[in-house]
């Protein structure tokens, strides 16, 4: 069924950063409680908090897993200060991993400076914009305005002691990330200490407490408690299932309203499932498609649901498409290599592939590390002399991994080495698993405010379900990695850059030239990607060497490739109609590029169908003799949990 919801409107703004007063603020005042605190900052006169307290603590003592000294914490601080839960951590996260990333350069970090004039600026209009503040507050309260989606809500205007409290924690966040835009020194720990100022501005800011969030407290005051026994109990929730919850999780099941699109599974094997699906044209395309999804996460990305299933539309433009659908790993593949996913993987869904339709070449897509897999498996292949594939399309994915964002602040020699010795095959067992919530909550804290305090103020603060949404959904249903892979992948593409330098790397006894890559490749980056900077995605056409195709669309990582021409949303751009050949650097070409609305599915469709082949009659069962079919789509593989 689809699900028209949107998510719960994020409440930061990309920059916002915090401040050490923050803190003070939320924690200041010992003598008083934390309700008498509440009361005279939200000012509700008759309003008795003790009392509350009372009351509410009656009805949370109800609860399973309750206990006092949650409740306290729960009003005096972030909901989940102190609390040992799996992805609810984020100051503690963030401070560990750039703790372990700036291990190997602690030197840099001491050279670090602000140059004397510019930190006297800086601190002249920080005292400023304070005093400024202050005035306005004694004299004109009611004119205090705070332009931030966090204190949006009009609760916080109309009370002049939270409107004051933002505004001065907004100031002190503008005023910590001016000091660390202004530091001068290498560039990785700069943006260590960025990352680290954006993970704390984001964890402190009044809104994530209850004491200061007018917003929540009127809530509770209205449902007589309520919100608050909701919001415990969807922090408990949380905590059984060990991650965030960013959207209503009952709503959708796999198979039932998620990952819908009829198919058959035709071959399995330790590392994946090959899914057929059925045609919905009578007539399809000679050349059958292939899809590669990242096996960082379930292939169903690609088929969410009827309206916005890439999947689906490939069919309904006559394509014969299969799928690869990644075995969520268990400790049975703790040991699996890079190798083992190229070979027993990708090739092998290639060769399979191609036996079921009896052709000597498929088209074929890689979606982020997908990607990465795809161009590594099809230089392997080109080594050997064979050429399997018509065509190849890279979505958001890396070749060139020299510019990785966000993402290099925690990458250097003895980050990658610690994960070699714990799971790689350094380690004592020889393997190990990285788990697919530790992977899934760094990325969500590269985007803290989205993805993470939204979540935290509306789930627990104010007792709110999150709307259901089935990205989100799908964001949830994290996947492990082996060890081995993982340790491979992260020192050869992220620290060193290994596999566009031909012949840096081995990879099924192959060595690596990714220039073998000449067949005709449609690229595409999204603007907003804070995964794959669209740059990088760019940079895979100046690894190729066959004709290539670049277009870029608007949005993010994910919001960007799922965006179906139905929608009408967004838009993208193409190269410019005058240029004759792709530049090398990503903004000559953005600066003559001509931008078209809507979704650039309709461009790769148009391209896709030049290297499809005539069209022929649709086949009547999914499989052959050799490969008969195993089970209905989506199979058993994409059912398993992490």
């Amino acid at each position: 069924m689809a699900v028209p919801h949107k998510p719960r409107a994020a409440r930061g703004a990309a920059k916002d950063t915090s401040a050490p007063q923050a803190e003070t603020t939320a924690t200041s005042a010992p003598q008083a409680s934390a309700f008498e605190q509440m009361g005279a900052a939200f000012r509700l006169p008759g309003v008795d908090f003790e009392s509350l307290k009372t009351q509410w603590e009656a009805q949370l003592s109800k609860l399973a897993g309750f206990s006092p000294e949650l409740f306290q914490s729960w009003l005096q601080q972030s909901p989940t200060a102190g609390l040992k839960v799996p992805g609810l951590t984020p100051v503690k996260q963030a401070v560990e991993a750039v703790s372990q990333s700036v291990s190997g350069d602690l030197q840099s970090l001491a050279a670090l400076k602000v140059d004397p004039d510019t930190l006297k600026t800086i601190q002249s209009e920080y005292l400023q914009r304070a005093t400024e503040l202050w005035n306005q507050a004694l004299t004109q309260p009611e004119a205090l305005t705070v332009k931030d989606r966090r204190f949006a809500a009009p609760e916080w205007s109309q009370s002049p002691a939270s409107a004051f409290t933002a505004s001065m924690y907004l100031l002190n966040a503008q005023t910590m990330q001016r000091l660390a835009d202004s530091l001068a020194g290498a560039e990785k720990a700069r943006e260590r200490v960025r990352f680290a100022v954006q993970q704390w501005s984001a964890a402190m800011s009044p809104s994530n407490f209850l004491a200061l969030n007018p917003e929540a407290l009127k809530k509770a005051v209205e449902t007589k408690g309520e919100s608050i026994q909701h919001g415990i109990q969807h922090l408990l929730g949380d905590i059984r299932q060990g991650h965030l919850s960013m959207t209503d999780e009952s709503v959708f099941e796999v198979g039932k309203n998620v990952a819908t699109t009829p198919g058959t599974v035709v071959y399995e094997n330790g590392f994946f499932q090959l899914i057929e699906y059925t045609p919905i044209t009578a007539k399809v395309h000679a050349t059958p498609f292939l899809f590669v999804p990242p096996c960082i996460n379930k292939y169903y990305i690609l088929d969410l649901q009827p309206d916005n299933s890439l999947v689906r539309h490939l069919l309904s433009e006559g394509h014969r498409v299969f799928m690869v659908s990644w075995v969520n790993p268990d400790e049975s593949l703790a040991k699996s290599t890079w190798d083992d996913y190229i070979e027993h993987g990708v090739i092998q869904a290639i060769d399979v592939t191609r036996e079921i339709t009896g052709v000597e070449q498929i088209n074929a897509l890689g979606f982020c590390v997908g990607g990465t897999m795809l161009g590594t498996a099809l230089a392997v292949l080109a080594a050997k002399g064979r050429k399997p594939v018509a065509s190849l399309t890279l979505l958001t994915s890396f070749l060139d991994f020299a510019h990785t964002g966000i993402l290099d602040i925690f990458i250097d020699e003895a980050m990658v080495r610690m994960r070699e010795m714990t799971m790689g095959p350094d380690s004592p067992q020889g393997g190990g698993l990285m788990k697919g919530g530790d992977l899934a909550s760094t990325f969500a804290f590269l985007r803290p405010n989205d993805l993470v305090w939204n979540y935290v103020v509306g789930n627990y603060l104010k007792g709110e379900m999150p709307p259901a949404f089935d990205l989100l959904y799908w964001n949830s249903d994290s996947t492990n990695l082996p060890g081995p892979y993982y340790a491979w992948y992260l020192r050869n593409t992220y620290l060193e850059n290994n596999l566009i330098k031909p012949g840096a790397v081995t990879v099924c006894g192959e060595p690596l030239d990714l220039r073998r890559l000449d067949m005709p490749t449609f690229i595409y980056g999204s603007r907003e990607d804070h995964i794959v900077p669209w740059e990088s995605a760019y940079a895979s056409s100046q690894v190729v060497t066959g004709p290539r195709t670049f277009v870029l669309g608007a949005s993010g990582h994910i919001a960007g490739v799922i965006n179906p021409p139905a929608k009408k949303k967004r838009s993208h751009w193409v190269t410019g109609s005058k240029v004759k050949q792709l530049p090398a650097d990503a903004n000559t070409w953005l600066a003559s590029a001509e931008e078209q609305p809507g979704s650039w599915w309709t461009v790769w469709s148009d391209w896709l169908r030049e290297h499809a082949g005539p069209m022929v009659a649709a086949p009547k069962q999914a499989g052959s003799r050799k490969y008969p079919a195993i089970e209905a789509a989506p199979g058993r593989y994409v059912l398993r949990k992490a």
